[in-house]
């Protein structure tokens, strides 16, 4: 194995990355993955990345992904991820995540493969036979984005599960055939991961696709706050947590514990014969007290574009002194002539 896994002494190492695939962050990316990236700089050694290398599996607009891009890379810094202590990266400057990805895909079986059930999901309406390669293969492509870092964990969410069991059998295919290599990665289940649902339908996540019932970090105050008073609710008139019965006054509990530190069944106990509307009227003052500050620093990163470029220099240069280093090691183990 690499020294990294050999190393009793080393802290274990997390990679987690998030798409460029809109021009703001929303409610549920920070509370639900961004806000815990932050907290595990303290444990562990840390690799994010914008993964706009996943982004391309759909059609994107040049221009529009890569001011996404530098967007997503500033507010990733913005909620509070700390340059100097994680690699911040973006993943097209790590060339040895493609070149990883190709050799895990000649180890993956056509039927292994076609067994990723979010191909279909994410194939959308137009169905699979019109979907790219790329995003038949993206759960590839996301293998070598965490084998590459010899990461031991993987936050993951419910969605994300099968594509980290693929990576586990590679890791442990590779490692069969060749000699011991790869680290293989254990899920990693955030306990104080906030599940943030759509203000306007409380039965689904919060989501871009849907961006009436989602609130973006970077909006105007006046329109997050009208969102969330808006948001859907019901008649019983009564606060409580209950997510099967009452899913929206549930979510907005959610969001608002997430934020202030505060217990739900505290929560709930303090409006206790109160309105809906005092309830959404903390919550949107809850939201707007977060997004605001988040969207100043977001601004002043944007606004110094050399500064922003620096650190993505820092970060991929980070990265690749790990990834290069495995993809050393890949490569002579499978028996590739070393280059000059």
């Amino acid at each position: 194995m690499t020294d990294q896994a050999r190393d009793p002494e080393a802290r274990p190492r997390v990679l987690s990355g998030i798409q460029p695939t809109a021009d703001s962050f929303h409610l549920g990316n920070y509370l639900g993955a961004l806000r815990n990236w932050v907290a595990m700089q303290r444990d562990y050694e840390t690799f994010y990345t914008i993964v706009d290398l996943h982004a391309i599996t759909v059609p994107q607009d040049p221009e529009v992904l890569a001011a996404n891009t530098r967007v997503s890379f500033a507010q990733t810094l913005a909620a509070g991820v700390d340059p100097e202590r994680s690699a911040v990266f973006v993943q097209s400057h790590v060339p040895e995540h493609t070149q990883l990805a190709w050799v895990l895909m000649c180890l993956t079986g056509f039927g292994e493969a076609s067994r990723m059930t979010q191909f279909k999901d994410k194939a959308g309406k137009s169905g699979t036979a019109n979907a790219s390669v790329g995003l038949f293969t993206y759960p590839i492509l996301q293998a070598a984005d965490i084998l590459l870092y010899q990461a031991t964990k993987v936050p993951v969410g419910a969605d994300q599960r099968q594509h980290l069991e693929l990576t586990r059998d590679l890791a442990g295919r590779f490692n069969s055939r060749f000699g011991d290599t790869f680290v293989v990665p254990e899920p990693h289940v955030l306990a104080d991961a906030a599940k943030v649902l759509d203000l306007s339908d409380p039965t689904a996540k919060m989501s871009k696709s849907t961006p009436a019932g989602c609130v973006f970090l970077l909006e105007e105050p006046k329109r997050i706050t009208k969102k969330i008073k808006s948001a859907v609710t019901d008649s019983e008139a009564v606060i409580r947590y209950d997510p099967q019965r009452q899913p929206g006054v549930a979510n907005l509990l959610e969001i608002l514990s997430a934020l202030q530190g505060e217990a739900i069944d505290d929560l709930v106990e303090g409006y206790s014969g109160v309105l809906y509307g005092t309830l959404k009227g903390d919550v949107a003052e809850a939201v707007v007290a977060f997004a605001e500050p988040f969207a100043q620093r977001t601004r002043e990163y944007l606004e110094d574009p050399a500064e922003l470029d620096r650190l993505m220099a820092v970060g991929a240069q980070k990265a690749r002194a790990v990834a290069a280093d495995t993809l050393q090691t890949v490569y002579r183990r499978i028996g590739f002539v070393p280059a000059g």
